[in-house]
């Protein structure tokens, strides 16, 4: 079993699908981390991997600031 923890303040349709398979081709040594570094940070979603099945992903939780609130 897997599990990943990802944050941000906002996310692209499949972006979460995108991370995972792309993560999951450097867990099997198919990528480097260095290779997952340069494909994160040029930001072009056409080096990623495929995108991880949807089965077994779920949304843990989504939280919404208070305007005015400081972040946790």
């Amino acid at each position: 079993m897997l599990a990943f923890r990802i944050e941000a303040n906002a996310f692209l349709r499949g972006m979460v699908r995108r991370i995972v398979g792309t993560l999951l081709q450097v867990g099997q040594q198919h990528l480097s981390v260095a290779e997952w570094q340069d494909i994160l940070l040029s930001r072009d979603i056409s080096r990623a991997a495929a995108p991880a099945p949807a089965q077994g992903l779920c949304l843990w939780r989504v939280r919404y600031e208070q305007e005015g609130a400081p972040e946790e």
